[in-house]
């Protein structure tokens, strides 16, 4: 049987960046450091690979992420897009943001980034 394994451009989709925001976090944040990256469970030519079941491990490393409090950097480009349609179909900021919430606790098998993607389809039909 075939091990399946997430690389980097599977990380970077599940949490809606690109796969350079990944290699940087695996750089500015290596074994050893404050809040290291973690580490991958195979390697195959140089390219690292996590175990799919760790993918919540990986989401709750980007989420405790020094900085990410109110105010911690640049939503991703999923939440960029829905809060933009989110304002076109006449919700303010805090109603988008407690609506999205409510759709990522509804669909935990969804990424935030799916879910946002999911809604603006929605609004779109």
């Amino acid at each position: 049987m075939t091990e399946r394994y997430i690389g980097v451009v599977g990380v970077a989709e599940a949490f809606g960046v690109s796969r350079h925001a990944v290699h940087k976090w695996r750089s500015r944040h290596p074994s050893g450091s404050k809040h290291p990256f973690p580490e991958p469970d195979v390697e195959v030519d140089g390219a690292p690979g996590w175990s799919a079941d760790r993918l919540e491990e990986l989401m709750h490393w980007r989420n405790t992420l020094p900085g990410r409090g109110a105010g911690g950097g640049r939503p991703t480009a999923a939440r960029q897009d829905y809060f933009r349609e989110a304002e076109a179909h006449g919700l303010d900021p805090a109603e988008a943001t407690r609506a999205l919430a409510n759709f990522v606790e509804e669909f935990p098998e969804m990424t935030e980034a799916e879910v946002c993607a999911w809604i603006i389809e929605k609004w779109r039909d």
